[in-house]
């Protein structure tokens, strides 16, 4: 009972805090660490311990799976390179920087140095999500840090693998092995990732109940994730490629109704979970930092110094990766602001925290690993400082940079995607006109509608021009909308394949004619 009490406390705690960030207009993540930390520190406040078990199996596959599904493919195609660049050399450029800086600055030995390293060369795609969710950046910017958040997290995982087996057995390294290891994660990951993306594309093809297709949304990422870990490859990667496959189709799978249902109750779903799981980083610090020894009392120095190096191997490693990006045509002139924000943008979370706590106590010889509480505390607290210094400060530094997009861009673009969907409805409806078959108040009535969206006017239904509409009248009305909504919905998806739209303008689009075509069916 005691158990369920402290979750039911978590969620109202996360609840509360999580509200008064979106109010004050600061990010979530930093203040729900900054809270839990307090907690934690208050006179009896019990001792928080997190299961590696419940992060992996709980909380990681709904949180990395919404991530995967808000990937737009054309910004994804066209930062491919460096996102593989980003996933595979700079990860393990930051294993090696922070692992040279732990021997040579902590107690820690060269060994659990190396798995300290591995352990936070990866960013966070939970924390960068939910960081960079209301900042206004250029899409391939924001998809280029998603994306590699998402995609790195294979080569950190080997890494991890490889580190924690030299501590644990004081074994040499085999890279040969390792990169075998990395072909059989990832690649097996991806195969099972597809494999279950397109079994659920039939299923779901087949299926129009709005609850039996919540439920097959969420079931979706945990039969990735476990499917993947039992295959002995890569859970993340299997929930990450079913995500990214199945986020590219979904307007094609589903119609307004259950998009809609789906959209309040995934938004739910992990508006809690990441509430819950950033809070519990903060009340899970102060308990670890009472285990360790004596002698490793200058943790927050060390952290600071690998926090600090982990910044500034991001930063060398994205000035010149600046040119490939440039050459690919991607996010328009690139200068120091670019890599700056690139950098700053690149926050530790979830991930790390989990990949840490799987390191085992002992080693094969019985032994207890006697620097694996200071491993945990410093990468406790790198997350800790990585989310809140540079969770509070990237909205001033993206607003400095320069790039960040113009509310006036936005709406500029969104008005003029509305207009040429009122355009393409507008025809539409000449054609039936042309036939002669549709009751001339209908028609007018659809008209008045659109003609007032292209004037921006409010009222998007008009009472017809004369004439008195019947109940008859009203279907033919209610089928010929939906009828235009589905001509409205071909025509946003064709701005958008040809690059005159934004994805977040499609999406938000998208959803409005959904919200539309659900009152007509209601009525």
């Amino acid at each position: 009972m005691r158990s369920v009490g402290t979750v039911l406390a978590l969620v109202v705690l996360a609840t509360v805090v999580a509200t008064f960030a979106r109010r004050w207009r600061i990010p979530a993540p930093s203040l729900l660490v900054v809270a839990g930390l307090a907690v934690a520190l208050l006179p009896g406040t019990p001792r928080i311990e997190i299961s590696p078990q419940i992060i992996g199996l709980v909380v990681l596959p709904p949180l990395l799976y919404a991530s995967a599904e808000d990937m737009p493919w054309r910004e994804l195609r066209a930062v491919w390179k460096p996102v593989g660049i980003l996933a595979i050399g700079l990860v393990l450029a930051s294993a090696a920087a922070v692992a040279a800086v732990a021997a040579l600055v902590t107690p820690l030995s060269w060994e659990m140095a190396f798995v300290l390293g591995a352990v936070l060369a990866s960013t966070d795609p939970v924390a960068v999500t939910a960081l960079g969710r209301r900042l206004a950046l250029p899409p391939r910017v924001q998809v280029l840090v998603q994306a590699e958040s998402l995609f790195n997290d294979a080569t950190s995982l080997v890494l991890v693998r490889v580190a924690a087996g030299i501590a644990v057995a004081s074994a040499a390294a085999s890279w040969g092995a390792a990169s075998g290891e990395f072909f059989l994660l990832a690649g097996g990951g991806t195969v099972i990732g597809t494999a279950v993306a397109g079994v659920i594309t039939l299923i779901r093809r087949r299926t129009e109940d709005p609850v039996l297709e919540t439920v097959i949304a969420l079931v979706t990422p945990y039969a990735a994730y476990l499917l993947a870990e039992v295959a002995h490859t890569s859970g993340v990667t299997s929930c990450v490629v079913a995500g990214v496959v199945l986020g590219g189709r979904g307007d094609r799978l589903t119609n307004a109704r259950i998009r809609l249902q789906l959209h309040a109750v995934y938004g739910t779903v992990v508006f809690l979970l990441e509430s819950v799981v950033f809070s519990l980083i903060g009340l899970a610090l102060p308990g670890e930092v009472r285990d360790l020894a004596d002698g490793d009392r200058s943790w927050p120095l060390y952290a600071l110094a690998v926090a600090v190096t982990l910044v500034a191997v991001r930063l060398l490693w994205l000035a010149p990766l600046s040119a490939v990006v440039q050459r690919n045509g991607g996010i328009g002139r690139l200068n120091w602001r670019i890599p700056m924000v690139l950098t700053w943008a690149g926050t530790r979370g979830v991930m790390p925290l989990a990949a840490a706590l799987s390191i085992p106590e002992v080693a094969k010889n019985g032994s207890p690993l006697t620097d694996r509480p200071l491993v945990l505390v410093l990468t406790t607290s790198v997350v800790v400082v990585t989310l809140v210094v540079q969770g509070f400060t990237l909205a001033p530094v993206v607003r400095a940079s320069g790039i960040a997009l113009e509310p006036a861009h936005t709406a500029r673009e969104e008005a003029q995607a509305r207009s040429h969907l009122a355009h393409a409805g507008l025809a539409h409806l000449e054609e039936l006109a042309e036939l002669e078959v549709v009751p001339e108040v209908v028609l007018d009535r659809l008209r008045r509608g659109l003609t007032a969206r292209l004037d921006d006017a409010r009222d998007r239904l008009a009472e017809s021009n004369g004439g008195v509409a019947t109940e008859s009248d009203d279907r033919v009305y209610r089928q010929l909308r939906r009828d235009l909504i589905a001509v409205e919905s071909g025509e946003l998806q064709r701005l958008y394949d040809a690059h005159a739209i934004s994805d977040t303008t499609r999406r938000r689009l998208q959803r409005a004619l959904d919200l539309e075509e659900a009152r007509l069916s209601d009525a």
